[in-house]
């Protein structure tokens, strides 16, 4: 994982609609930069639905929400239609995003053990530094939590 005030890594992604949104296309505004395992599963979808039931309360806060997992455009674009989802959602299937803020590694569920992309969240500001790490994200309350600490 990477730390609160180092420079967020450059990525370049295509989202749903096959746009390439890059991290420097949006300098100037804060980004809530999420990684979630997976298109509409129960914990990504309440995640992801926390985040579109707050988005105006981000937007007036100077932030865009981005959610980032190994799924693929077609995949994101059923999910963000489905749920009506505000944000960006960017298809990372070879992990170059998810490796380099080290969002990739080993899980547990069920007793079985396996690699996967972690839930965590990063705050960039508007200079592209990370300000704010979240390594343990409870997806019902996460997008408040993200609120509060945007300020």
């Amino acid at each position: 994982m990477l730390s609160e005030g180092s420079k967020a890594p450059e990525f370049s992604l295509p989202n749903e609609a096959g746009e390439q949104i890059s991290l420097s296309s949006l300098k100037g505004q804060k980004v809530v930069l999420y990684f979630y395992p997976k298109d509409d599963t129960p914990g990504c979808t309440k995640e992801a639905c926390g985040f579109r039931d707050n988005y105006k309360l981000f937007t007036s806060k100077g932030a865009v929400v981005v959610g980032i997992s190994a799924d693929g455009e077609k995949s994101h674009a059923k999910f963000k239609e489905k749920y009506e989802l505000p944000f960006h959602l960017l298809a990372d299937p070879e992990k170059q995003a998810i490796n380099a803020y080290g969002a990739w590694g080993e899980k547990k569920m069920y007793g079985k053990t396996y690699e996967g992309v972690m839930r965590y969240t990063y705050i960039i500001n508007e200079d592209g530094v990370i300000s704010h790490v979240f390594p343990k994200v409870k997806p019902e309350e996460h997008a408040l939590e993200v609120l509060e600490a945007i300020g």
